[in-house]
């Protein structure tokens, strides 16, 4: 029988030959690698790169969108490039003889119902998730016990620049919630909130504000999640009950519905739609970025948007007088564009208001960027 090496070995193997390797021209690292790695590496059309070593495997792929087939040389490297990807974060798996793991030549997030790779092309002209030298605020880590799971929970806080040294002044709120899959690391690290923050207030185009950002993976008393009926009612009582109340204690926020906002994207539109626009004297600012709600594909059966939200079609002034903003985006390339266009014009059809940007992109992150950027400039 043949020797094998577990995947363990195999990954370190990748690792130790990918870094400091020197490139060919036209071929730029990704900033997403770690340890020095030079692969993945990105060409001038987008395309990215991969070259790892792996003697002992019979079969390495690459899962980026659609799985690429790497082709070995003599000396056990497997090399492919890939087609040209959108500029953007895009997770993808190594696939050796098989079984997908993480690369160790790039960093790890959670965000597939698992930890993965991901490549984070960067957007030309494009620089408002990028680090400036400007005032920071601080993302912190914080835990809070939660009386709907009887359990500890960790979110993040994050507090704008000038928060530690003017001890008299309160601030208003951002509740984010993450998707499906994701929990609260996702806007921590791949929506690179803080940076947004940071650099929105220093042009002056956001009030500094705070931002928590938390698990939204609760699961209801019939044991659904997502976007079941209980599960969301399970983290309306989270967010109102346990999250909402630590927060205002802990830190200097102004307590009154005006100056709070709930927005989330995907599974976390639909928090924001039910919490958000079913808590009046809790939110007055709602943002459902990408929301399954309006429809999973072409096919989905229509969202019964009346039935979910009593009055939000037939007496759109109450809405209209509840609401400081109601906010809606979605990628341009994503299944729920269509849907999501469709409710949007049935509510201004109405008499609703509402404010609705897309974005280039699909399901994906530089989409959940541009949609923070663009809702927390609209905020109080």
């Amino acid at each position: 029988m043949k020797k094998r090496f577990p995947i363990a070995a195999v990954a370190l193997l990748c690792a130790a030959q990918t870094a400091f390797s020197q490139l060919p021209a036209g071929l730029k690292p990704l900033p997403s690698n770690i340890n020095q790695n030079s692969y993945p590496a990105l060409t001038e059309d987008l395309r990215v790169v991969f070259r790892l070593r792996a003697p002992q495997a019979d079969r390495v792929q690459i899962e980026l969108g659609r799985r690429y087939d790497m082709t070995k040389d003599a000396e056990g490297f497997w090399t492919v490039t890939t087609d040209p990807q959108e500029e953007g974060f895009h997770y993808y798996s190594l696939v050796v003889d098989g079984i997908a793991v993480a690369d160790p030549a790039s960093e790890s997030f959670y965000g597939m119902g698992r930890m993965a790779s991901a490549v984070d092309i960067p957007e030309q002209g494009t620089d408002f998730y990028d680090v400036r030298d400007v005032p920071r605020g601080a993302l912190r880590s914080d835990r809070y016990f939660s009386k709907v799971t009887n359990s500890w929970r960790h979110m993040y806080v994050y507090t704008p620049p000038g928060y530690d040294s003017d001890l008299s002044r309160r601030y208003p709120v951002m509740y984010i919630q993450h998707g499906g899959g994701e929990d609260e690391r996702g806007w921590a690290t791949q929506g690179r909130t803080d940076v947004i923050l940071d650099n929105l207030i220093a042009d002056g185009k956001a009030v500094p504000m705070i931002v928590v950002i938390a698990n939204g993976n609760v699961a209801g008393a019939a044991g659904g999640t997502g976007y079941a009926d209980d599960a969301q009612a399970a983290f309306r009582a989270e967010i109102s009950g346990c999250i909402i109340p630590y927060v205002d204690g802990r830190y200097r926020t102004y307590t009154d519905a005006r100056r709070r906002a709930l927005c989330g994207l995907s599974m976390g539109g639909g928090q924001a739609f039910y919490s958000g626009l079913g808590s009046p004297l809790l939110f007055s600012h709602v943002g459902m970025f990408s929301s399954g709600l309006y429809g999973r594909g072409p096919e989905a059966e229509a969202f019964d948007v009346e039935a979910a939200m009593p009055g939000i079609l037939t007496d759109t002034a109450l809405y209209n007088d509840r609401l400081e903003l109601f906010y809606i985006s979605c990628g341009e390339g994503d299944p729920r564009i269509e849907p999501t266009k469709r409710a949007v014009a049935l509510f201004r059809e109405k008499g609703l208001e509402v404010e609705f940007s897309s974005f280039p992109g699909g399901h994906e992150w530089q989409v959940w960027r541009k949609s923070l950027h663009d809702f927390a400039q609209k905020l109080f």
